[in-house]
């Protein structure tokens, strides 16, 4: 694992289990940070090893870039049980260099330059272009079409300073440009040369697409933390105009963008309680996944909607530690907003605990005004999901096979104008239900082989005649040994550079294969590097967006699955803001296509992908 906090330190990482058995912390530390890091962190860093940086050496670093590392960088398999205070704490003790340096002057963007100067212009305003989430960007808006794309060149590259990680899709709206990342920062930049109008701190990283909600004259940027925290801005200023927590559950993970609709946002709800289990006195499992409709003029909650019912003791562990159900059926996705029924789409992650619920892994359809659930359509029956049972010889319950949902439903109207809710899973399968007969099943079909870490991890993409499905599906080479060891820690793991993922054209109508496009082995294979076509998928006509583990995003015709450009982002690059930045793999949020750019994120160490920390910017040059 790397730490990139201070300029010039490169800390790798060893994986240790958790321990008690560590050395006593100096008398004059905090007491909460001192006996989290006993807990947690000692047994490693208290030793002289060389690939483990010792207690010294992490004090060099900002508590900022310490907690970005527990939270979404090199240390998240350690970090997986430990609270956010807990975390907090950790940081606060270990940190005492300074956070990074302040954006140069070069950065910022002319006094006299507008936020959002283009009134009318293409917009790409949240996880879509659309509330439908087809991900999917018509001619016009796009400006640009499948025979540009021999002419698609870098056009500017913006770095997140200190990050090891870039996972949140840009929101563009009249011109400006608008991100957050793992270090909490929002920026908001000129979406045709990258500098920067304003930037605002948030209180923990930002990784789902913003989204803007106008009423009148007042554009409001909404947004979530992974901390739990819902944000209202105002767009043109960066001034915050309200936060709220809408889920008062510690382990709560806010990561599917906000939908909005006649000035109310849906805001949907995750959490970290899946891997809390990790520690054996953890009572697992109490969150509940939920829906939560708020007023964006003042973060009033309109209505709230839970997927599960309310946990009650079930029984012990061996240890003797409490177990708690239902529980789980988080919303990692964004919802999706369906104003002709007045319905809202969300779709499901498994459950945490034994008792097993029917809201689970499953397309569920809310009312828009009260919350209601008016039919639900589940996928996969008994997935029930913990990291408890990979730590003792006598698990209560047969784990599930953890193929939640873990990417948006879409409502596609066909070119036949019949409508379809779409969905695609981390089985591998895309299931089509009828939304005019309660979600009625249309038809199911597997484009690939499925699993946690396989499937439709993020999200497909439709232009109404096909839907685009691309497959993780990454596989640890045979020499690379157990998980633990130093091989497979995160940002250095060692993958299979010839086996996994895929892109599959299925017809919308019915579900039969149009074409199938195998995964491009890495050439040459290096760190980190795995076919698996993770991220999600986006589409302009002719031609669709896939990124994969590998640091290659490639556009592939859309008529044969023939690829059309293909550009390597793993590379160092000479940024806007003066950051020092490189590219990794792609994986999360996909491409973003509007006014004639594309804009993608790169570096994404999580599951032993590459770290990076760059938003590129491609246009069309002006002469092949």
């Amino acid at each position: 694992m790397a730490f990139r906090g201070l300029p010039g330190l490169l800390v790798v990482l060893g994986v240790c289990a958790l321990t008690t058995g560590a050395a006593a912390p100096a008398p004059e530390a905090p007491l909460a940070g001192a006996q989290v890091y006993a807990k947690y962190c000692a047994a490693c860093h208290e030793q002289v090893a060389p690939r483990i940086p010792t207690r010294d050496a992490l004090s060099k670093l900002s508590p900022a870039s310490i907690l970005r590392a527990l939270d979404f960088g090199q240390m998240m398999n350690i970090a997986y049980p430990m609270k956010r205070e807990e975390r907090t704490a950790v940081a606060a003790f270990l940190g005492k260099g300074k956070d990074e340096a302040a954006l140069p002057a070069s950065a910022w963007c002319k006094a006299d330059s507008k936020v959002m100067p283009l009134p009318a212009a293409p917009n790409w305003t949240s996880w879509g272009p659309s509330q439908s989430n087809m991900r999917f960007q018509p001619t016009g808006p796009a400006g640009l079409e499948a025979r540009d794309l021999d002419r698609l060149q870098l056009k500017w590259a913006f770095g997140f300073p200190g990050d090891v990680t870039a996972f949140a899709a840009p929101t563009v709206m009249d011109g400006s440009l608008f991100v957050g990342s793992a270090a909490g920062s929002v920026y908001a930049l000129d979406a045709n040369t990258g500098c920067v109008h304003w930037h605002y701190r948030a209180h923990g990283p930002v990784r789902a697409a913003m989204t803007i909600a106008t009423e009148g004259a007042q554009r409001s940027l909404v947004f979530s933390d992974q901390n739990g925290l819902v944000y209202a801005l105002d767009a043109r200023t960066g001034k915050e105009r309200w936060q709220k927590r809408v889920e008062q559950h510690e382990a709560t993970r806010l990561t599917g963008s906000i939908a909005v609709h006649a000035g109310i946002a849906f805001v949907p709800a995750a959490s970290w309680e899946e891997t809390r289990s990790i520690d054996p006195a953890y009572e697992c499992c109490t969150f509940r996944g939920s829906i939560t409709a708020v007023r964006v003029r003042d973060g009033s909650v309109l209505w709230k909607t839970y997927l599960v019912d309310r946990p009650v003791k079930t029984g012990t562990m061996p240890n003797g530690t409490a177990t708690f159900g239902p529980s789980g059926a988080g919303i990692w996705s964004a919802p999706t907003v369906d104003t002709a029924r007045g319905l809202l789409y969300v779709a499901t992650g498994d459950n945490y605990s034994l008792p097993a619920t029917a809201t689970s892994d499953a397309v569920v359809a809310l009312s828009l005004q009260t919350g209601r659930v008016v039919w639900s359509q589940q996928t996969t029956t008994g997935d029930v999901f913990n990291s408890s049972c990979s730590r003792i010889e006598k698990c209560p319950f047969r784990n599930g096979p953890d193929v939640d949902f873990g990417s948006s439903a879409m409502l596609v109207r066909t070119t036949s104008g019949r409508d379809v809710v779409l969905a695609g899973q981390k089985s591998g399968v895309v299931f089509a239900f009828d939304p005019d007969n309660k979600g009625a099943p249309l038809w199911q079909a597997r484009v690939g082989k499925g699993g946690a870490n396989g499937g439709i991890q993020w999200g497909m993409a439709s232009d109404g005649q096909a839907v685009y499905a691309a497959i993780a599906g990454s596989a640890r080479a045979r020499n690379a040994g157990p998980p633990g060891n130093v091989a497979g820690v995160i940002g250095n793991a060692s993958f299979d550079p010839e086996v996994g993922g895929s892109l599959t054209a299925l017809n919308v109508l019915d579900g039969t294969q149009r074409w199938f496009a195998p995964a491009l082995p890495c050439r040459p294979p290096r760190a980190g590097c795995s076919p698996a076509q993770s991220m999600a998928v986006s589409a302009i006509p002719g031609a669709v967006f896939s990124g994969s583990m590998d640091g290659h995003l490639r556009a592939y015709s859309s008529a044969d699955g023939k690829v059309l450009w293909d550009f390597d982002t793993v590379q160092t690059y000479r940024t806007v803001n003066g950051s020092t930045a490189s590219g990794g793999s792609l994986d999360g949020a996909g491409p973003v296509i509007v006014g004639g750019m594309l804009y993608v994120n790169s570096g994404y160490p999580r599951f032993g992908g590459m770290p990076g920390n760059v938003l590129l910017a491609f246009g069309v040059s002006a002469t092949q």
